[in-house]
C-alpha cells in the first residue's frame, strides 16, 4: 500500500511529465509546491531533526545528480529542480536509485522518439562522436573532445516524463522508502 508521501510524489511527477509533453516546460511553482509538500509530509511522519536533514540531503542528492547533464547541456534547469524535489521526497539513497532508473528511461524514451522522427541513425552518430574521444582516453590515447556541429541536434524531449517513469518504478517496485 501507497503512503501519503508516495502518492503525493506520483501525482507531482505525473503533472510535471503531462506539462512537459503539452508545454515542454515544468514550472517552477509545481517544484516549490512539491519541495513544500515534501517537507510537510516528512515533518509529519518523523521527527524534525531526521526530517529536515533527510529533505535537505535528498533534494541535494536530486539537485547534484543531474547538474552534470544540465552543465553539458543535455537537459534543461527544469529537469534537475524536479530530480531535487523528487530527492526531497524520497532522501538521498532513493534518488540515486530514482535518478539512474530515470536515466534508463530516458534513454529508452530517447531511442524511440528518435526511431519514431526517422533520426535514430545520426542521433548514433552524434553519440560515438561524442564517445570516441573519451574512449581513447580511456585506453591512454590523448584526444580532444570533439563538440557537435551545429544543427547536429536530433531534438529536445520532455525529461519528466522519464524522470516520472524512474520515480514510478522505484515506487511500485517497493524499493522507495522514506526516512523517519
Amino acid at each position: 500500500m501507497l503512503n501519503a508521501i508516495e502518492v503525493v510524489l506520483l501525482w507531482l511527477v505525473i503533472q510535471a511529465a503531462v506539462t512537459d509533453l503539452a508545454v515542454r516546460k515544468i514550472p517552477n511553482v509545481l517544484v516549490l509546491s512539491g519541495l513544500l509538500l515534501a517537507l510537510a509530509l516528512h515533518w509529519r511522519m518523523g521527527p524534525p531533526w531526521a526530517t529536515l536533514s533527510s529533505w535537505l540531503a535528498g533534494g541535494a542528492t536530486g539537485f547534484l545528480l543531474f547538474l552534470p547533464l544540465y552543465a553539458l547541456r543535455g537537459m534543461a534547469a527544469g529537469d534537475v529542480k524536479l530530480m531535487a524535489m523528487v530527492g526531497a521526497f524520497a532522501g538521498p539513497a532513493q534518488a540515486l536509485h530514482i535518478a539512474l532508473l530515470s536515466i534508463m528511461a530516458g534513454g529508452v524514451l530517447g531511442l524511440l522518439m528518435m526511431a519514431a522522427s526517422g533520426r535514430l541513425r545520426q542521433g548514433l552518430r552524434n553519440l560515438a562522436t561524442l564517445l570516441w574521444p573519451m574512449l581513447l582516453r580511456l585506453a591512454g590515447v590523448p584526444a580532444q573532445p570533439v563538440p557537435l556541429p551545429r544543427g547536429a541536434s536530433v531534438g529536445g524531449m520532455p525529461y519528466a516524463v522519464a524522470v516520472a517513469a524512474g520515480s514510478a518504478l522505484s515506487i511500485l517496485s517497493g524499493h522507495f522508502h522514506t526516512a523517519g
